[in-house]
């Protein structure tokens, strides 16, 4: 795939006039797809398929499209060829973009990590010995994912990495299932059977008559995937340095007015080790690790290039939309084992969902406890909890009223797989929280 790649580059790089510019970003994958329904295989599939991005420039005038290609170069040049020539023709049409911004000092990377993937099979095999005599429902997502750069300039970008990412619940009855994710670039069995064990145990749980507590401020604890909820909403412009300078982002009062969350709390953007590439569609190469918030300070932000052309500054190679793409949140002191113990009488949140912003300005999330969220007595687990409604502030979930991170981080990798598998993905501890507002 990246000499297939680097031959269209090349090809595009010949069919430059003039003082034109082009850049191209393919995004491609080899994915296997297993979805199931009451412990069976129902739809079973391979995808594969190729994209390619390219963009002509003439001076501050460009245009773009999205193609879809077959892998052969003959066709592919064939095609691309056409519409190098559309592209052309748009160009004298099109107004000046004062904010274009490209890279002009070629930096070529590659990035090939060797797949460490069984056959897709043998996973299987291993998902349904374990889902016997359950009611599960899921989907496994594994293979390679390859993202490539190439401008006129002669700069080539690879990466290439491969994935799985196993989504399931285990259903109990009505409303009532335990939802859990296993996901890496490696699998280990027994991590696999600890997770599908502990999602048994919790839907034995299930079996007990649910409570609803009152409304108003309780100790909590937010699993890894729950946490994940909101540190998603981050990446809604919180740390974009566009949304930071119009103060349309929920964390300006961050940089405004020198709020800080908890010392503990320090959250980087860490593509090393991350599934997204160290590029992006400008060319810009990201750094290995960049720190936003640093022991509870703002310290940092995600500058796309175009921003950084609107304000006269340094991009830090973000991609347009500037929102974290390898989210990593430090962990913590409280060991995993001792969650209970620690948490002692409270909530303990298995999983968010429909998050939205109550109040912007002060980061405050509204959302719903979803699946598996238990009420716990003096350290034990008692009984499941209905649904409830949550209102609060980050900056009170994560500021004074964050008692503890857990030492032990989980990787989650995004689900979405809408046209292509996401590349998305954040390690995230576990939190305890104290006063965690519920209102419904």
């Amino acid at each position: 795939m990246q000499h297939y790649f680097y031959d269209l580059a090349d090809f595009i790089q010949s069919r430059i006039k003039g003082r034109e510019q082009s850049t191209c970003w393919l995004a491609a994958e080899a994915s296997d797809f297993v979805r199931f329904n009451r412990s069976a295989i129902r739809q079973p599939g391979h995808v594969q398929q190729i994209s390619l991005s390219l963009q002509l420039i003439d001076g501050l005038r460009h245009a773009g499209s999205r193609l879809t290609l077959a892998g052969d170069l003959e066709s592919d040049r064939a095609l691309i060829e056409r519409n190098l020539e559309a592209l052309r023709a748009q160009l004298p049409d099109l107004p000046e973009d004062p904010h274009l911004l490209l890279s002009t000092e070629p930096h070529s990377t590659e990035h090939i990590a060797p797949s460490q993937l069984p056959a897709t099979t043998s996973m299987v095999d291993e998902i349904l010995d374990a889902a016997r005599d359950h009611d599960m429902v899921g989907i496994l997502a594994a293979g390679p994912v390859y993202r490539g750069f190439a401008n006129s300039l002669g700069q080539r970008n690879w990466h290439e990495t491969a994935s799985f990412n196993f989504d399931w619940s285990l259903y109990h009855s009505r409303d009532k299932a335990v939802k859990t994710t296993y996901a890496g670039f490696a699998w280990d069995s027994a991590q696999f059977h600890a997770k599908f064990g502990n999602a048994v145990d919790q839907l034995a749980i299930l079996g007990r008559e649910a409570m609803t507590i009152r409304p108003g401020p309780c100790r909590a604890y937010l699993a890894p995937a729950a946490l994940n909820e909101i540190v998603g909403m981050l990446n809604w412009d919180g740390l974009s340095e566009k949304a930071l300078r119009t103060r349309q982002s929920s964390l300006r009062r961050m940089r405004d007015e020198g709020l800080c969350l908890h010392p503990s709390v320090t959250l980087i953007e860490n593509t090393a080790e991350g599934l997204a590439p160290a590029f992006q569609g400008e060319g810009y190469i990201k750094p290995e690790r960049l720190t936003l918030i640093g022991q509870g300070r703002l310290t940092g932000s995600m500058v796309a290039p175009r921003t950084a052309r609107e304000y006269g500054i340094a991009s830090n190679g973000a991609d347009n939309g500037e929102g974290m793409a390898s989210a990593e949140l430090a962990g913590g002191d409280v060991p995993l084992a001792r969650v209970l113990k620690e948490l002692d009488t409270g909530v303990f949140i298995g999983n968010l969902w429909y998050l939205n912003f109550s109040d912007r300005a002060n980061c405050r999330l509204t959302g719903m406890t979803r699946f598996a969220t238990f009420w716990v007595e003096n350290g034990e687990i008692r009984a499941p909890l209905n649904v409830m409604r949550f209102d609060d502030s980050v900056f009170r979930m994560l500021g004074d009223n964050l008692v503890g991170l857990t030492q032990e981080r989980e990787l989650l990798i995004d689900t979405d797989t809408y046209g292509a598998r996401s590349t998305a993905s954040a390690r995230l501890p576990g939190a305890l929280v104290k006063d965690f507002m519920f209102v419904l």
